[in-house]
């Protein structure tokens, strides 16, 4: 069998099997952010597509909920919770997101999803203002439960 696990010996690709693994509790964070000059975070209120932050929350939590869709291999699990917060910065928005369940294997791929669509929904909302908005950071913050453990980055997030 393949180290890779999404690969077969014959390094066709494949879902992994988790149907004998016992279902527990998994949590992850994910965070993303989207830089933008000063002059479009001071006109998000006045959008007149509606507020991008809210709007980006919704779309966040609806891109978890439809992560199998999006990415191939990726199994469909039973999401207990899914959050998108936002926080505003001198240079950007900060999005941070966190999916959670009881399954067989985890939820990195909903929160990194949640947090890929938040921004490109930010992106999309605020791109008539300024065509050089760019999406910096996506990445996970952390994960629990499942086999492998626990995980930590240890330079996450923004002051």
């Amino acid at each position: 069998m393949s180290s890779l696990t999404h690969f077969d010996d014959a390094g066709a690709p494949r879902m992994v099997d988790v149907s004998d693994k016992a279902p527990t509790r998994r949590t992850a964070r994910a965070e993303a952010f989207v830089r933008m000059r000063p002059d479009v975070i001071a006109r998000l209120a006045e959008n007149p597509k509606g507020n991008p932050l809210d709007i980006a929350r919704t779309a966040g939590i609806m891109a978890a909920k439809k992560t199998a869709d999006l990415i191939p291999l990726c199994h469909s699990l039973p999401l207990s919770n899914v959050d998108v917060e936002t926080r505003t910065h001198a240079d950007g928005i900060h999005i941070e997101t966190m999916a959670a369940t009881t399954a067989q294997t985890g939820v990195e791929m909903e929160a990194l999803t949640a947090a890929a669509v938040a921004a490109l929904t930010i992106y999309d909302m605020t791109k008539a203002l300024d065509k050089s908005i760019e999406i910096a950071t996506i990445r996970l913050i952390e994960k629990t439960g499942g086999k492998s453990g626990d995980y930590r980055r240890a330079d996450t997030g923004r002051e």
